[in-house]
């Protein structure tokens, strides 16, 4: 007996379009934060260790290239936070634009609450900061406070498994975005140099490009690779920070495959309508359908989801350890560990960033503006804004560009004190929920 072709595979459903892709990315995320932390306490260990002088003096060796007046020469952790780091920005950005435009974040209270509780955890601690370094040195370094590891924070979860609601998981992924992109913003506008403006314009003329190239329907993602490279290069000799660049780049990449469903079936039938045999080799129309069959099954995605599958897990193995590794090491040795940076970030991140998150997101919901999302508790979201305290990568980022070297030690040793206890109270809180069976 023959069925008809629309029962010989698992039924398809709308949800599986934003559910399948958001189920990807917390595994990836769950493992990347196994690895930073593997990275940090490698970190640490070398920092303290009898190599702890190589080790820190390695990733200050100076890297780059001299063309006439233009001087792209810096360091190798430089290099790592500047341009490497790029590309975490890239995928951030396009997870925001995939959820907002595909996933559930579709839903304007639901994206209203993820936003609320974001904005409260960067304007909160930014606030406990500013107040407990009051007339201080280092007082501009209150962005250090700002955002949510997402990498760190999903690692947390995954130990619960399926104990607790994926509505958790949306939030706080969810959240942590929101975070970063706000965080990125502060290092544009507050870490740049004097503005060169013909170096802007053609970095914003490389944008006006990449938008071009897309419209009149340039695929290849080579290209769109080479025109972000020159577009970095611009915004890095006008004086702003060009991490912004993975950024802008991100929220302009298409979430519309080119290839429509009812066009990719027409061409893999005319695949399989071959008998079966050798039809592939030779310079035959066999092949070059089976090529065309290749490149529309390809296209179908959109590139947004092509370039997160692509690029997601070099970001999550490599490139995140790679930057714990270069930013993580404190020599423990001559850091004063009650300078009042290190307690001020400490508080920021352990009090401020659950408070203003808890206190935004009730606001948020008081007026109307949000909702929480089905098997979302008030007691639940509380132990959840608990993770939101592990700041690490975008905090250590930050501090990187913020503090003097004299200072930056201490803020280092806020920054992991504060994700280490923030870590360990929301996991404690979660498995006493779970325990407790007290989640609803």
């Amino acid at each position: 007996m023959r069925f008809s072709q629309e029962i010989e595979s698992l039924p398809s459903e709308i949800a599986d379009r934003f559910s399948k892709p958001f189920a990807r990315f917390l595994k990836i995320e769950a493992a990347a934060g196994v690895m930073l932390l593997l990275a940090t306490l490698a970190a640490m260990i070398l920092s303290n260790s009898p190599w702890s002088t190589s080790f820190l003096a390695f990733w200050d060796t100076p890297m780059g290239l001299h063309f006439g007046s233009w001087d792209f020469a810096r360091s190798l952790r430089h290099w790592i936070n500047d341009a490497v780091m790029t590309l975490f920005f890239f995928v951030v950005a396009l997870e925001l634009k995939r959820e907002l435009v595909l996933g559930e974040l579709r839903n304007l209270r639901m994206a209203a609450l993820s936003f609320a509780g974001a904005l409260g955890g960067m304007l909160v601690p930014v606030a406990l900061y500013l107040v407990l370094m009051s007339g201080q040195p280092g007082m501009h370094g209150w962005g250090t406070v700002m955002s949510t590891d997402t990498a760190f924070v999903i690692g947390c979860l995954a130990l619960f498994g399926s104990r607790i609601p994926a509505t958790l998981r949306l939030f706080l992924l969810s959240l942590a975005i929101f975070d970063d992109v706000g965080a990125i913003l502060v290092v544009t506008i507050g870490f740049g140099d004097a503005l060169k403006w013909d170096a802007l314009a053609l970095g914003l003329l490389g944008l006006a490009v990449v938008a071009g190239a897309a419209r009149i329907g340039i695929r290849s993602i080579s290209v769109f690779f080479l025109l972000g490279g020159t577009i970095w290069l611009c915004f890095d000799a006008s004086g702003i920070h060009p991490t912004v660049v993975g950024v802008l780049l991100g929220l302009m990449t298409p979430t519309r495959g080119w290839v429509s469903d009812k066009r990719l079936r027409a061409i893999l039938g005319r695949v399989l309508s071959y008998p079966i045999g050798d039809h592939w080799s030779g310079d035959s129309s066999e092949r070059r359908d089976l090529g065309l069959a290749g490149t529309a099954a390809t296209e179908a995605l959109s590139p947004v989801e092509r370039l997160e599958m692509m690029l997601h897990p070099w970001v999550a193995f490599a490139i995140m350890p790679v930057f714990a590794l270069a930013n993580a090491g404190v020599a423990m040795s001559g850091a004063h560990v009650g300078q009042p940076v290190s307690v001020a970030i400490f508080a920021g991140l352990v009090l401020g960033k659950p408070i203003g998150v808890l206190a935004f997101s009730w606001l948020a919901i008081r007026f109307g503006l949000a909702t929480l999302a089905p098997g979302l508790s008030w007691i639940l979201l509380a132990a959840g804004s608990l993770l939101t305290g592990i700041g690490f990568t975008m905090s250590l980022f930050i501090a990187g560009l913020a503090y003097a070297p004299a200072m930056l030690n201490a803020a280092k040793i806020g920054v992991l004190a504060g994700s280490a206890v923030s870590a360990t109270a929301g996991i404690l809180m979660l498995a006493w929920l779970t325990f407790r069976k007290r989640i609803a």
